[in-house]
């Protein structure tokens, strides 16, 4: 039985798809099953609703922090899926950088060596898709 959706689900879904854009969270609802929609509403009622909703910091300052940590963990996939969100959170290459090099201090040059060959890799991925190549 599928619960009725909250406020904060319909809030995080309008942020989720604001930050990773509608073709990103499509897909992983369209891949969604009974197993790990749960965890799919949990985060998005968590992390997107509770966390990026916030109007304390920016969106820009939050995609800062957010790779930062995940860079600091060593979540290499969701490093690059938010690297491709700075698209729409307006953190920059340059902001990305500079909290790549925080990472390298504070977290490991290994942890930063690593985010920082994803975040090229994406960056390149982004430009060819905008054909800027």
């Amino acid at each position: 039985m599928r619960r009725a959706r909250s406020t904060r689900y319909d809030e995080g879904m309008a942020t989720r798809r604001a930050i990773l854009g509608d073709a990103h969270v499509d897909r992983a609802e369209a891949g969604k099953t009974e197993f790990d929609g749960p965890f799919q509403d949990l985060i998005t009622e968590a992390a997107w609703s509770h966390v990026w909703s916030r109007d304390n910091i920016t969106r820009r300052e939050r995609s800062m922090i957010t790779i930062a940590l995940l860079a600091a963990l060593g979540h290499d996939e969701e490093v690059a899926m938010h690297v491709r969100a700075t698209a729409n959170t307006g953190a920059t290459r340059e902001d990305i950088r500079e909290a790549l090099l925080h990472v390298a201090i504070y977290a490991g040059v290994p942890a930063a060596n690593r985010a920082i060959r994803i975040a090229r890799k994406t960056f390149t991925e982004m430009d060819t898709e905008a054909g800027r190549t």
